[in-house]
């Protein structure tokens, strides 16, 4: 980084890997990795360390995503996660891009159902929740946020007597799963969603 005074300035990587993921989810989504040739890191003007191959194959093991420099071009190395990674190599959980579209979904289907929380915790609020649920997930895999060419292959919303059980109700809540495929079509992963329904107005 060049500081104010126009000297180069070693710094910790995390400010500008989050302004870096900003930039993809912006322009691209959350479901891209923010890994690769492009974008590169624009800003950086350097690395302290210059990683070899056989280094990032080891960092690569080790699910440790690098910074690396091709050809004067600074970019991001890797879209993993230790979480997902540590727990099985072929986790989908192990993917950055994964883990991110699950969390945007699950708070952005919390906040979009807020409407729930004075209805009655019925048959007509599921069908409400899945039709709201639906076109939202209906828009991302518009975006292509999905694997699948059909909409049956890349996602569903599920909010019925199944997932809402008389004990759920009778706690005030609606339990809506969805999944998505974000690897390969109809490999769903699921997120279970959990919203108050059927609370008294005071």
């Amino acid at each position: 980084m060049i500081d104010p005074t126009g000297q180069a300035k070693i710094i910790d990587p995390g400010g500008t890997m989050a302004g870096h993921y900003a930039k993809v989810d912006s322009s691209r989504g959350v479901w891209v990795a923010p890994a690769g040739l492009n974008p590169a890191l624009n800003s950086v003007r350097g690395l302290e360390h210059l990683i070899t191959n056989p280094e990032n194959g080891v960092t690569n093991l080790a699910a440790v995503d690098t910074l690396r420099n091709f050809g004067g071009k600074i970019v991001s190395w890797g879209s993993r996660t230790l979480d997902g990674y540590e727990n099985s190599p072929n986790s989908e959980w192990g993917q950055v891009p994964v883990r991110r579209t699950a969390l945007m979904i699950e708070e952005s289907l919390y906040r979009g159902l807020q409407f729930a929380v004075f209805k009655p915790n019925d048959e007509r609020l599921w069908a409400q929740i899945r039709l709201a649920g639906g076109a939202f997930m209906n828009n991302l895999f518009r975006q292509g946020a999905f694997q699948g060419t059909k909409s049956t292959d890349a996602y569903y919303v599920r909010c019925d007597a199944n997932t809402t059980k008389q004990n759920d109700i009778n706690l005030g809540i609606v339990n809506v799963e969805v999944g998505f495929a974000p690897l390969r079509p109809a490999e769903f992963v699921i997120v279970i969603i959990q919203q108050l329904a059927g609370q008294l107005a005071v």
